[in-house]
């Protein structure tokens, strides 16, 4: 009898748990510096931890896909992504009726206004989700915003992770002309190698030479590493529309101008003063860093001298040796382990 009683009463507790777990799904626009900018917020339990994805590009945002990179996260996980100031949806949502070549030049990105944004954001996911703190996962351009972020702001974080971290933007692009050079030269790769003698050693002055660069990088990474499943990148219906489409291409160039800069248009750099090396070595965090071994654009080479001078409560460093830059399936398992660390904080 008291064996059925307690089975009764188990049930019944777990029954009540169940009804008290509240899910969440919210798309919308928030204001960030006086901007209009789109958030997600997906997760299946609003009581666990928070983890802030920065984006790569800086327009390539994540916000437009399906769940099925990060969707398993969901259960143990509130997931965030953000059309960062200048991309996808934020773009669209903020432009003027007619766009021009003048828009592009009065209206610079800067990495100083883009970490406000994020700072201005993390605190709104606190208070709005009532946290403590946030898991803030940087990739790529994300990792500079990112690195930014914790280094500002460093008591509204758990963690910093970052995925293919950026170090010194100039430093990285050379070294990525040079290594792709190098593999083209042993692999007699005659069309890469007149492609990458035809642009010259970086820096350039146009965003189209780099543009160009990156597409060599990329097609050697490709041949070293794990191709990311297809079903990662589909799109969600809701944004599988023409204006979403032009909002996220066109955001996707002015983003890039604006990150490599472009003398024509006197368009600066945001990041060509970025140097890790000088000003970001002492953090009031753990920092993970999760490092593609074939990532040729932010190389082991740069990145893994940096973080061997880091000073941080905590720190580790993984190499994934089939992965590039950016994520595979081995960089989002490792990041789900590391992430799992932070899972009873909140």
């Amino acid at each position: 009898m008291k064996n059925a009683v307690f089975s009764i009463l188990t049930l019944l507790i777990t029954a009540f748990s169940m009804a008290q777990t509240k899910s969440i799904n919210e798309r919308k626009f928030i204001s960030l510096g006086g901007l209009e900018q789109w958030i997600t917020i997906k997760g299946d339990d609003i009581s666990k931890p928070v983890i802030l994805f920065i984006h790569g590009g800086p327009g390539s945002t994540m916000s437009q896909f399906t769940n099925a990179m990060y969707g398993e996260w969901e259960k143990d996980f509130i997931l965030v992504n953000w059309d960062q100031r200048g991309a996808g949806r934020t773009y669209g949502r903020n432009l003027p009726p007619n766009v021009t070549e003048d828009y592009w030049i009065e209206n610079p990105l800067t990495v100083e206004q883009m970490t406000k944004d994020g700072i201005e954001l993390t605190k709104y996911l606190i208070n709005y989700l009532n946290k403590k703190k946030v898991i803030l996962i940087g990739t790529s351009w994300g990792s500079i915003l990112g690195t930014e972020m914790a280094l500002d702001h460093p008591e509204l974080f758990h963690t910093y992770i970052g995925n293919s971290q950026f170090v010194n933007f100039s430093e990285n692009i050379d070294f990525a002309y040079h290594k792709v050079y190098g593999l083209a030269k042993k692999e007699n790769d005659i069309e890469s190698i007149q492609k990458l003698e035809s642009l010259g050693i970086p820096p350039y002055n146009n965003a189209k030479k780099y543009g160009q660069l990156l597409q060599v990088v990329k097609s050697y990474e490709r041949k070293n590493s794990q191709p990311v499943p297809n079903t990662w990148y589909k799109l969600e219906a809701e944004y599988d529309n023409e204006k979403d489409s032009k909002d996220r291409y066109d955001g996707d160039d002015y983003s890039f101008l604006h990150l490599v800069g472009h003398e024509k248009l006197n368009i600066k750099s945001m990041v060509s003063e970025i140097d890790f090396n000088k000003n970001a070595l002492n953090f009031k965090l753990p920092i993970y860093y999760i490092q593609g071994e074939e990532d040729i654009l932010t190389s082991k080479e740069l990145n893994k001298p940096y973080f061997d001078q880091i000073q941080a409560p905590i720190k580790e460093y993984f190499l994934i040796p089939d992965a590039g830059h950016g994520q595979n399936q081995s960089v989002v398992d490792k990041q789900f382990e590391v992430v799992n660390k932070f899972k009873s904080s909140h």
